[in-house]
Parts: C-alpha cells; structure tokens; sequence
C-alpha cells in the first residue's frame, strides 16, 4: 500500500486524492475480513498506514463584484427568474443545497417578519429571516411557478412529462456553472469551478466580516457549536490591515532627541 501511495504521488495526485483511495482501500479490507477472518491480520496492517499530510488550503469565496454579477446574470425570462432565484436563496440564506431542495411552499412565511422554516442537518429545524429584496424576487418567483400555493409542493422543481419532482443538485450546479462561465470573462477573479457550498460559506464569512458575532451566524448556518462556525471565521485583508495599525498605535514614534530638549542642542553645538 506505501509503494501504491508512492506512485499515486508519482502521477501528481494530490494528498487528499491519496488520501480517499486509502481510505477506500482500508474500508474495503475491513469488509473483506469480516466475510473472511484470515483478512483480518490483513486489514489491521492496512489501518496502520498513515494518511499524507494535506497542506491547509484557503477555502475561496466569490467576492461581492463577482456575486453581483452572479446574481445580475440570468436573463428576464421565466427559467432565468428561477435560475436567479435558487442562487439568491442559496446566498441570502446559507442554505446547505439538500436543505435547499427539500423546501415545500409550507417552508415560507411571507408575513411581517419573513422568514424560511429549514429541516436541517440531523433532523434539526431553524428558521432563518429573509430580507425584503429577496422576498420580492420570492412572490414574483411563486405568481409564475406557484400560482395555486399547494402547501407540499417543492419550491424548486422540474417537470418530466407532465410530473413534478424536486430539482437534483446536479440541475442546480449546472445552473450555477453556467453563468459563472458566462460572466467569467469580465470576472477574471471568479473560481474556476462554482459549488453550492461556496455561497453559503460566502455569505458566513460575509456576515464575520461586517461585525455579525459567531453565535448568531452558528444560528443561522445551523450549527450545533460556534466551533463548526469558526471555519467561516477567515478575516479580509482590510480586517488585518485594521488590527495591525490598531496594534502599531501603541508603539511610540521614534523621534529624534534634540527635538525634545533645544537648549541641550544648542549647548552641543557650541551656540550657547
């Protein structure tokens, strides 16, 4: 298994590739040996291999210009008022994309204070507020895709020979790629690949960023513990900037001694 992992590495496969071979690897050995007690000694050398080291990378997020752009990009047409409506309740609510795709129209509370009712991760609920501009995409989204508001329909879905069933995350991600592609000429800076992840973890470090505290966006993302929420936690190049010259305030300026003292100068140089 080292000799393999060495030639992984040796046709420029990246750690976390090695990594989820080996790991595939040792799972299956497992399987093995329970079919079979005389893998078992087998599987034990394999849980002993130790994982490469993965350098720690910055995860990307789209920058305010480019989500602009993003979300400006679908044409005014009826696909496109979906298409930009899926993008902006992935952005305004950091909504996982499962928890996305599993909206009914029950989910939503347009009243006076909106809201969207989530079924999330391990089976737990939050409700996450959704502002004014995205409510008015919302209701114009429902008079063309939901004109009867049937309460267990999804939000977002597609229609095969008459039937309804929720959108595919695959469908969504195609959407998404398609307009990154189209905007990426005079957005030079977006990722390369989009994924729905990246608004939710955009938004996150958005909200970080402009003063929101941890335990309020663990709330929303639907995090157990402010520990999860940390990852979002990354701050901009202006945050940095800031808490370094707050820091270099304390350090007095270096400031020549005669300027301080004109009489001693002068006495130096033989005037007095």
């Amino acid at each position: 298994m080292l000799d393999y992992l060495g030639y992984l590495n040796s046709q420029g496969c990246e750690a976390s590739t090695c990594n989820n071979r080996l790991a595939a690897l040792r799972a299956y050995l497992w399987y093995a040996s329970d079919m079979d007690i005389s893998l078992q000694s087998i599987a034990l050398s394999a849980s002993h291999v130790p994982f490469l080291k993965e350098p720690k990378k910055v995860k990307q997020i789209i920058q305010d210009e480019d989500m602009k752009a993003l979300l400006a990009a679908p044409p005014d047409t009826q696909k496109g008022k979906r298409d930009r409506m899926i993008m902006i309740l992935l952005y305004d609510t950091a909504i996982r994309i499962a928890e996305l795709l599993e909206l009914k129209i029950s989910s939503l509370k347009l009243t006076s204070v909106p809201s969207i009712h989530i079924h999330g991760k391990g089976d737990k609920e939050r409700s996450v507020s959704i502002t004014d501009a995205t409510v008015s995409h919302l209701k114009k989204y429902l008079r063309q895709f939901h004109p009867e508001m049937l309460p267990d329909q999804p939000l977002f879905y597609t229609k095969i020979k008459g039937s309804i069933a929720p959108m595919s995350p695959g469908n969504v991600s195609r959407i998404i790629n398609k307009y990154a592609d189209a905007i990426r000429p005079e957005h030079p800076n977006l990722p390369k690949h989009l994924h729905c992840h990246m608004f939710r973890r955009t938004r996150a470090t958005g909200l970080y960023r402009n003063g929101v505290e941890l335990e309020m966006i663990s709330v929303i993302l639907g995090h157990s513990s402010t520990e999860t929420t940390r990852i979002y936690a990354t701050p901009s190049i202006e945050m940095l900037g800031e808490a370094m010259n707050t820091a270099n305030s304390t350090i007095p300026d270096e400031t020549p001694e005669w300027e301080e003292n004109e009489d001693e100068l002068a006495r130096i140089c033989g005037l007095r």
